[in-house]
């Protein structure tokens, strides 16, 4: 899940059990008997502690396991207070392009590698370009 709010910025967030630096989109599962869209938003607001208004399909990649989907969503944050759950997610930031691009250029953060998953995909087309480096 790409999530942006009213600025244009990008929430990129640490997973608590990866190494220091490296930094997606968020992720999550969806409940039984919850729509894509609900899902999304209740993921973010469980990990980040946001609010989200609109939630829009963006696109899907091949997964090698049978009972799992990858499937990609653009989000609009409504607020931009982070609250971290700590158990999943260890930090989150709000950037704008020139920020990640910088970021990303000096390992400050280390994105997912071009072409290897949905949330680089996400994040290229935020960006609007291929993403240089990654997490290998």
């Amino acid at each position: 899940m790409l999530v942006v709010d009213e600025q244009d910025r990008a929430l990129m967030a640490r997973n608590a059990s990866w190494p220091e630096h490296r930094f997606s989109t968020l992720a999550g599962f969806v409940e039984p008997g919850e729509s894509l869209e609900d899902a999304v938003r209740r993921e973010v607001r469980e990990e980040v502690g946001l609010h989200i208004g609109a939630v829009a399909y963006s696109g899907s990649q091949p997964w090698p396991f049978p009972t799992s989907l990858m499937v990609g969503f653009q989000a609009r944050a409504i607020s931009t207070h982070i609250e971290v759950d700590a158990d999943e997610i260890a930090e989150a930031v709000w950037v704008t392009r020139d920020e990640l691009r910088a970021a990303n250029a000096s390992g400050a953060i280390k994105l997912p590698p071009s072409g290897v998953s949905i949330s680089s995909w996400l994040i290229e087309q935020w960006m609007g370009e291929p993403l240089a480096g990654g997490w290998f």
